[in-house]
């Protein structure tokens, strides 16, 4: 297998400017850079610039996919976007990565052991930067759902005790976004297990902000705060003040709804067996399913059948021309006819009347030995 890697970087909160498009052309010649993307993907070498540096310094999002089953996810947030007991509670080692600098996290999920190597074999790794950034804006509106997806990823690989707990209880699980779903996708989380975590989880909250809950916060809110605000707006940082009042406020939120929570958390071993329950469910679903599809299959066949009955002399005719061709692919097309017009007369009319009506239409071909050794195949005829 050849190698393969895909990077691509984006930059949402700001664009770059020429002098950090410059700098980052530095680090690649035949990358693809605009003021807020760079892409770039090796059939040979290494990008010799450091991913986590550039997520500190220029980017928002990164997504990373080698053919070696290795596919990365990152994102970057504002500091106060995340309190540090939630990302202690949540790290896994190698797969679930939190690191703090003065302003920002940067949250890295990955997926280094996967045994697909049909997906690997043919991921090139575009299309998921699309489905994966969404996950940063509801990770800053306080939707922990992805964080919780990750954690799920270290219990698919069966690498935790039944009797390890839960790390937060987090709402929603039964009704990911379609962001939510990609990432669990991205990790490869069983999806058993997904389902089973989904059980049982309380309903998400109503992202509809309540004027009395904004009025509550703004009143509290620091002086120093409010003046650090008014001079971003002043300054063209208007979208940065946005989002940084917006992550102070969801955090807000997210304490009062922590100090009012008594979901309790569960244990691996109840998260397995809801995953086993579900995996039941999914299967008798599946079975129904196919159920439901052979009764259809069984009524269109029926219909055919019917619409054949309604004139034989005609369907015997359609036979002719490729038995006359005396090729291979006209026998089997002939030999399919014949099938089903066989199962037409035992429908709709007697296999006797079929066997008298075949008689009749070989007797002119009797000679086309790779002819009959099909019909005898397909059971319709006997040798003589």
């Amino acid at each position: 297998m050849s190698e393969y890697q895909y990077y691509e970087f984006l930059a949402i909160d700001r664009p770059l400017t020429a002098d950090e498009m410059a700098e980052l052309r530095a680090l690649s010649t035949r990358a693809t850079i605009t003021p807020v993307s760079f892409t770039n993907e090796y059939n040979w070498g290494n990008f010799k610039g450091d991913p986590e540096e550039m997520m500190q310094q220029y980017f928002d999002a990164h997504v990373y996919v080698a053919n070696w089953m290795t596919a990365i996810f990152m994102v970057r947030l504002p500091i106060e976007a995340l309190t540090k007991e939630v990302a202690k509670a949540m790290s896994v080692p190698y797969l679930l990565d939190f690191k703090a600098t003065i302003t920002h996290w940067i949250i890295t999920w990955r997926l280094e052991e996967s045994e697909n190597y049909d997906r690997f074999g043919m991921e090139d790794g575009r299309g998921w930067m699309a489905r994966l950034a969404p996950v940063r804006d509801e990770l800053l509106r306080g939707d922990l759902r992805s964080l919780h997806i990750g954690w799920l990823a270290n219990v698919s690989r069966e690498m935790m005790d039944d009797v390890e707990m839960e790390p937060i209880t987090v709402n929603g699980l039964g009704q990911l976004t379609s962001a939510q779903q990609a990432l669990a996708e991205f990790l490869e989380v069983d999806k058993d297990l997904l389902a089973g975590a989904g059980m049982g989880s309380p309903a998400a909250q109503d992202e509809e902000v309540s004027q009395k809950e904004m009025d509550a916060w703004i009143h509290d809110l620091p002086g120093d705060e409010v003046k650090a605000v008014l001079k971003q707006l002043l300054s063209g940082q208007g979208q940065q003040a946005e989002r940084t009042l917006k992550s102070r406020f969801t955090a807000w939120q997210r304490d009062l709804q922590t100090d009012n929570a008594d979901t309790p958390r569960r244990t691996v071993g109840e998260l397995r067996q809801n995953a086993e329950k579900a995996r039941q469910i999914r299967l008798e679903k599946q079975k129904r399913d196919r159920k439901q599809r052979e009764i259809q299959r069984r009524k269109e066949r029926e219909a055919y059948l019917k619409n054949l009955s309604n004139d034989f002399p005609k369907a015997w005719e359609s036979v002719r021309e490729p038995v006359e061709r005396g090729s291979g692919r006209g026998y089997d097309e002939a030999c399919r006819a014949l099938v089903d017009i066989a199962e037409a007369y035992a429908l709709f009319s007697t296999k006797k009347r079929f066997q008298e009506e075949l008689k009749k239409f070989m007797a002119g071909h009797l000679r086309r030995k790779a002819l009959i050794q099909r019909l005898v195949t397909a059971g319709i005829w006997k040798d003589q």
